[in-house]
């Protein structure tokens, strides 16, 4: 009866009744998904408003446009030459953690998935400590060429664990699992080795920090997160297709082998991207894609570019956070996004979970 009606008011026929309002939920929803990504995006504007205006020292939006206009003074440094960069920088760690993350959850069919499972953060942190008790001296970008490096060493390692017959998401896990324990332990020898001094700049930089972040930092950083970027994107409708299965996602035409290998090369180099520089920062980039499946749903022609703009408004707020919560000390963003990824991630594990995977 109500279908009756409905096709009596608009003239057509059941079926096409039925379309027509099919068609007129799904444009609700993409108008719900827009607002949603227009929401984050207005979001991501004001947190990095607030990363350059708030500070020990004041600030006002005038200062920001005069220092832009070329205005010289003390706060004009403050502006462009130490807090600017910050706030650059943690838009960019934040949206490679979160993509990254987000690529190995639909690569690996696994909520709890992300670049840190894959060993690519132990890699990284192997290298840096290389790079600070062997070669710092020659070099101050050592550390972060050292960490690059050896996080592409651990991608390696998995992508051979990919290439055995028959390999599937379990394998891979529990090869990113074996490549993560693999490269701690070694981290683990060369502090043993270390001096005290040596062994302090490692838990630093462990602990994750934006304060040395530079233009010549950003530029490089840039280059291996926002590079990779519109091949991620090319893949969204593939990644949708592997979430229902690598039977049904082959009997569409996706080349499951291929896209999980390119996934796992694009979302470590990435990790990369975001990490060398800065260290460890945990839970961003399992935390953001949840966060962003809760606003804008599972597609990841929205799901991605959402957890780009939620992964890099959560880093850049959690670096104001750690800037103003107990001054004149600044608390590591590491510690900082583990403080608040945590809670969260507890009641998407009681409540949400099922919900919205």
């Amino acid at each position: 009866m109500f279908f009756r009606n409905s096709a009596a008011q608009t003239g057509y026929p059941a079926e096409d009744a039925c379309q027509i309002r099919g068609e007129q939920a799904y444009k609700r929803m993409q108008l719900r998904t827009l607002l949603g990504l227009g929401l984050l995006a207005s979001l991501l504007v004001g947190a990095g408003a607030a990363g350059v205006l708030i500070g020990t020292s004041e600030t006002s939006l005038g200062d920001l446009f005069r220092a832009i206009a070329g205005e010289q003074g003390p706060k004009s440094v403050i502006l462009l030459g130490l807090r600017l960069p910050r706030v650059v920088m943690a838009f960019l760690v934040g949206a490679g953690l979160a993509v990254g993350g987000c690529i190995c959850q639909a690569i690996l069919k696994n909520p709890l998935a992300s670049p840190f499972t894959l060993g690519v953060s132990s890699g990284a942190g192997f290298g840096a400590v290389v790079g600070i008790v062997f070669f710092r001296a020659a070099h101050h970008n050592a550390v972060a060429l050292s960490a690059f490096v050896f996080s592409l060493i651990s991608t390696l390692l998995i992508l051979g664990v990919s290439r055995l017959k028959n390999a599937g998401t379990e394998t891979l896990i529990l090869g990113g699992v074996a490549v993560m324990f693999l490269f701690s332990s070694l981290t683990s020898f060369v502090q043993y080795t270390g001096t005290m001094e040596e062994v302090q700049d490692v838990v630093f930089w462990f602990f994750g920090s934006l304060s040395k972040a530079g233009w010549s930092h950003i530029w490089v950083s840039a280059f291996m997160v926002l590079g990779p970027m519109p091949f991620v994107y090319a893949r969204a409708w593939d990644y949708n297709a592997l979430m229902s299965g690598d039977e049904t996602a082959s009997t569409l035409g996706v080349s499951v082998e291929r896209l999980r290998m390119e996934g796992i090369l694009l979302s470590s180099l990435m990790t990369a991207g975001a990490i060398c520089f800065v260290g460890v920062i945990g839970f961003v980039g399992l935390v953001a894609p949840h966060i962003s499946r809760m606003l804008v749903g599972s597609d990841h022609r929205y799901l991605l570019p959402a957890s780009a703009l939620v992964g890099a408004s959560l880093v850049t707020l959690a670096d104001v956070i750690s800037r103003t919560i107990w001054p004149p000390q600044v608390i590591p963003i590491g510690i900082m996004t583990s403080l608040l990824g945590v809670p969260f991630f507890f009641y998407l594990l009681v409540k949400k979970s099922r919900r919205f995977w």
